[in-house]
């Protein structure tokens, strides 16, 4: 018989006094700077409201003009930049009347249909591999039992 060796895979110059107390110390500042960082960013976002928010984030509304497509003079305000549609929607606290970029119905739908036709090509083309794939490994099958009953 051998030498018996230990089945634990932690160095013994580990398991030092000085060596666990840096370790515990180094994980122990890098958890408080996690957690105080988390803890710091939830007092500010709750403490300060920032200036330039609109008002339909941070409260109650009601929608005053249904989403419809933005004009030539709209077409540079910053709601419409996004979708190309705004709705007029006023805020019930601040009683403020602001515009919100939306999606048109129609925009959504014309999407929908975008969709469905690249899905369909998508799978129209996925079946046309498989048959062709399908015919080729027939053929070599077929090469491969003819070749063997030749051989016989």
């Amino acid at each position: 018989m051998g030498r018996m060796e230990s089945d634990c895979r932690i160095p013994m110059s580990c398991l030092r006094p000085r060596i666990l107390a840096l370790h515990a110390l180094f994980w122990g500042l890098v958890s408080l700077r996690v957690f105080g960082a988390a803890l710091l960013s939830e007092e500010k976002a709750s403490v300060a409201k920032p200036v330039g928010t609109p008002c339909w984030l941070v409260e109650e509304f009601v929608v005053a003009v249904e989403c419809s497509q933005c004009n030539a003079f709209q077409s540079s305000w910053a709601a419409c930049t996004r979708t190309g549609y705004v709705e007029r929607i006023n805020c019930t606290k601040s009683n403020r009347d602001e515009y919100k970029s939306c999606r048109s119905s129609l925009l959504e739908e014309h999407l929908f249909w975008k969709f469905e036709g690249a899905m369909l090509g998508l799978t129209l083309l996925s079946a046309l591999v498989v048959v062709v794939r399908q015919r080729s490994l027939d053929r070599l099958a077929s090469e491969k039992v003819r070749r063997q009953i030749e051989s016989i």
